[in-house]
């Protein structure tokens, strides 16, 4: 049944078909390697941190400020954004990277509310060399990006649409 809008509007409504949207034996096993593979690599990146002196938050946070599009710092609330994570929790993140000489932090010469959030030449070098490791790591992932990325095709195709015309109905 066609949802009834008070308002002069057109609707699209998805056709479920049977064989769309069901996944297969090949897709599960692909899907089941992807996420065993990100969880290696998750704990691969724990690990490589930690090794390195510092924590996998801290590490995350110095790889973004690193990767930011367009410029070399990052705002406290782009940060939290990015590391999925409360304002209050990354200032506090930035506080300790900051007591550990990580970054540093200065008010924007453009917007004097904005305080920009910068590596430190020693993180810089840390950064670096544990990215190295996590680029050499994904390079050997290849293959599982490619076989999840093919089955999430094959299940997440579009669905046809009809159209429904809802107008003086309500």
């Amino acid at each position: 049944m066609p949802y009834r809008s008070k308002y002069n509007t057109m609707l699209y409504i998805s056709r479920p078909h049977r064989e769309e949207g069901m996944i297969g034996k090949q897709q599960y096993q692909a899907l089941s390697e992807f996420r065993f593979r990100l969880a290696e690599f998750l704990h691969f990146s724990e690990s490589a941190a930690q090794a390195a002196g510092i924590t996998p938050a801290q590490y995350l946070l110095l790889l973004h400020l690193r990767g930011f599009p367009g410029r070399e710092w990052g705002t406290v609330g782009e940060l939290a954004e990015r590391l999925q994570a409360s304002h209050q929790g990354t200032v506090a993140l930035v506080q300790r990277c900051e007591r550990n000489g990580l970054v540093s932090k200065r008010r924007s010469r453009t917007d004097a509310r904005c305080v920009e959030i910068r590596l430190t030449p020693r993180a810089r070098g840390l950064v670096q060399r544990i990215a190295k490791r996590h680029a050499e790591a994904l390079a050997q992932m290849d293959l599982v990006f490619s076989a999840a990325s093919a089955a999430g095709a094959r299940v997440g195709r579009r669905t046809p649409h009809r159209k429904v015309d809802t107008a003086g109905q309500g």
